[in-house]
Formats: C-alpha cells, structure tokens, sequence
C-alpha cells in the first residue's frame, strides 16, 4: 500500500525555464510525509517528540509544470528504530505507477525529543499506520 497526496502546483512554483522549480520537488515530498504523518499516524507538530529531516536527495526524470495538479506516492524505505526513510514518487494525477514518475525521492525523518534534541524511539502510533498503510523495504519502490 501507498498513500497518494494531491500538490496542484501554483504560478509561483515554475521558474524561469517554465517547468516546476527543483527546490519545489522537495517541498512536495516534505508536505506529503508531514501531511500523512498527521492525518493518518497522529504526528502533533507541538509535541514533545518531533520528526527531523536528515536526508534528502531526489532523482529529476521529467518536468512539469503550472497548472498540472501532481501526486506525491509516499512509501516506506526503512524503518529503524529511531528514524524513517521515506520512498517517494513524483506523479502527474491520475498516473496509474511508478514507472510514470517525474521524480524520485528519498527523506529520512529521525525522531527527536523537542527539547534535547537527541534521537527517541519512532512512537508507536507512527509505527502502527506505517506498518498498516505503507509498503515497506525492497517491494516499496515496485
């Protein structure tokens, strides 16, 4: 299973080559994770345990641009004990897989005590809906 997050680009996200901003990829994958996290695994962005990003790196395989509505696939690469490696794929609406994706992406969150600011276990309500709604490991990325 994946979990699908609508980001209708907006005017502001092209450059000026015409085509979606690289900085913009990023953005899309940070707000899918972050999204699904609170929606759906009870992330509380004011509470004492916070998800930090470590790593990030994305692959660019074709541009879109304003004003094609795109989806982020979210999948899980890794999950560790204190930190999550987020699968991701950059879509246009509707495509059917992977093999259509406009980029791929990596992000890894560690989670950290808000005030000390040292690595805490992924808290068991975001490993619940992991373990229940996402693909995890190797088949992530089929």
């Amino acid at each position: 299973m994946t979990y699908r997050h609508p980001f209708p680009l907006r005017w502001n996200d092209n450059d000026q080559y015409g085509h979606m901003n690289n900085a913009v990829y990023y953005e899309a994958m940070d707000s899918a994770v972050n999204t699904w996290m609170m929606r759906r695994a009870a992330l509380d962005p004011a509470g004492g345990v916070i998800a930090l990003a470590r790593a990030s790196s994305c692959e660019f395989l074709a541009p879109a641009s304003f004003p094609e509505v795109l989806e982020i696939d979210v999948a899980v690469a890794r999950l560790g004990s204190t930190s999550i490696t987020w699968d991701l794929a950059i879509l246009r609406e509707g495509a059917a897989d992977r093999d259509a994706a406009l980029a791929l992406g990596r992000f890894t969150h560690v989670f950290v005590d808000r005030e000390r600011r040292r690595p805490v276990p992924i808290p068991a309500p975001i490993r619940a809906a992991v373990e229940a709604e996402l693909r995890i490991g190797e088949d992530a990325t089929a």
